[in-house]
């Protein structure tokens, strides 16, 4: 069934107020329906019992006082009255008096703020029950004695003035029944919140886990915990792990074979063109030879990516600028604006290989050349190469960075070239958990922005 326009702004607008971690929204899952059960319970409870208990309360506290003024008015003499308040004292626990010449106020003490909603339905119902059993005009107050409630009656020369105790007017347990809620709701969500912080404990640590191992980062102590599903991912999370880990263990030992085995018929064909005779035919298969050489050389770089490399928290001035001297040695004017005391975290040999791989990529194709590096956004770092070249046309960029990429001749006067400098690149960012994108230089040729995470 597809909801309406108005149902689905309101699911969204519940999405984006809802909260965003596991804890919060698990935390809201137990709370919340708790939390509703228990102003039901409260409320269900006022309104059927405590009202209904204050009501009878009320009626008989008013029958009481209605005994009391009638009896007054049968006889008013003083020795009557004396019997009367002693009946009312000894019987009823009422403390009565007459004010000769006294009238009744002319307005209620009003309650506490804090305390007005509480207070409000107690008066309504005394106001009503006097209402319903006297005929003489009356007033009363029930805020200004902690134990009692005052209550005056005018009668004939005076006000009858009665002091009843509290709990006959309304019942007085009801705060207990509230507090004792209150702790209830307390208690259970503070056994909530260990719970669920020991549940999503366990996620978090397998979320760190799983982001060391992207960064190349290895977490030895990590242990599955929590939830049994919780073990499971976790579990899992470990044989991909180990998986993983063999995986490249025999791609390095593989490329270390094809290497050796490359590399001693290339020797062999080396030494024997050194001995042949100087022509032509041999210049040329020097250099189809020297290609080739170099060509193997960046198919193992592409395939063997960061080689099980440790990371280690380095300097980046020291590795920039050594990275530079090899553009330098090819002509270009190269500038390097980074902070001496700059550090990442890194694999060193990796992060080289890729910086070199842009610096002298962009060295090929311009005349100037500039490095920076700086910390952004928390303890990332943000490592700019910029070149005065004839850049790459914005839709290429992805393009570019796709292995063996052939882009147009004016980024590929370097024939040496296979096309995959920025394809290791970007593999080696990635895989310190950044990455690399391309824009318009301000030299007026191609940017590259290398970013690191903290």
């Amino acid at each position: 069934m597809k909801l309406p326009s108005s149902g689905k702004v309101l699911v969204r607008w519940l999405k984006r107020r809802l909260p965003a971690t596991l804890f919060a929204r698990s935390l809201l899952i137990i709370v919340l329906p708790v939390a509703l059960m228990q102003i039901a319970v409260t409320y269900v409870f006022f309104d059927a019992h405590w009202q209904t208990v204050t009501a009878r309360l009320s009626e008989g506290l008013a029958g009481d006082i209605a005994w009391a003024v009638e009896t007054y008015k049968d006889d008013p003499g003083p020795e009557s009255f004396a019997r009367l308040s002693q009946r009312a004292e000894d019987s009823m626990g009422l403390s009565i008096a007459l004010q000769p010449g006294r009238r009744l106020p002319l307005k209620r003490r009003d309650p506490p703020v804090l305390l007005e909603a509480f207070f409000a339905p107690i008066d309504r119902s005394l106001d009503r029950a006097l209402s319903e059993r006297l005929d003489a005009p009356f007033w009363f107050d029930t805020t200004r004695y902690p134990a009692y409630v005052d209550i005056r009656v005018g009668v004939q020369g005076g006000v009858m003035r009665v002091l009843a105790p509290r709990e006959r007017a309304f019942a007085t347990q009801g705060h207990i029944f509230v507090l004792w809620m209150t702790v209830a709701t307390v208690l259970l969500t503070a056994v909530a919140l260990l719970f669920i912080r020991n549940q999503v404990r366990a996620i978090e640590r397998l979320a760190s886990a799983a982001e060391a191992f992207g960064r190349g980062h290895d977490a030895p102590a990590f242990k599955p915990h929590g939830a049994r599903e919780v073990r499971a991912a976790a579990n899992a999370f470990l044989d991909m792990r180990g998986r993983i880990q063999r995986h490249i263990e025999q791609r390095t030992a593989l490329l270390a074979s094809v290497s050796h085995d490359l590399r001693t018929p290339l020797t062999r064909l080396k030494l024997a063109l050194a001995l042949s005779e100087p022509n032509k035919r041999t210049a040329e298969m020097k250099r189809d030879l020297a290609e080739m050489e170099h060509m193997v050389d960046e198919y193992l770089a592409f395939a063997r990516g960061e080689g099980g490399e440790a990371a280690e928290t380095l300097r980046l001035r020291p590795l920039i600028e050594a990275v530079s001297e090899g553009a330098r040695a090819l002509g270009a004017q190269v500038t390097v604006r980074a902070d001496p005391d700059l550090e990442a975290t890194a694999r060193p040999n990796a992060l080289k290989r890729a910086l070199a791989n842009l610096v002298l990529n962009a060295a090929a194709h311009g005349e100037r050349v500039e490095v920076s590096a700086q910390r952004v956004s928390g303890a990332a770092v943000e490592i700019t190469v910029d070149d005065d070249g004839p850049g790459i046309p914005a839709e290429q960029h992805e393009e570019a960075f796709k292995a063996f990429a052939r882009l147009d001749a004016s980024r590929n006067q370097n024939t040496k070239g296979v096309g995959l400098g920025l394809a290791i690149a970007r593999d080696v960012a990635r895989g310190h958990g950044g990455d690399i994108t391309l824009d318009r230089s301000p030299l007026g040729g191609l940017r590259a922005v290398v970013r690191l995470p903290g």
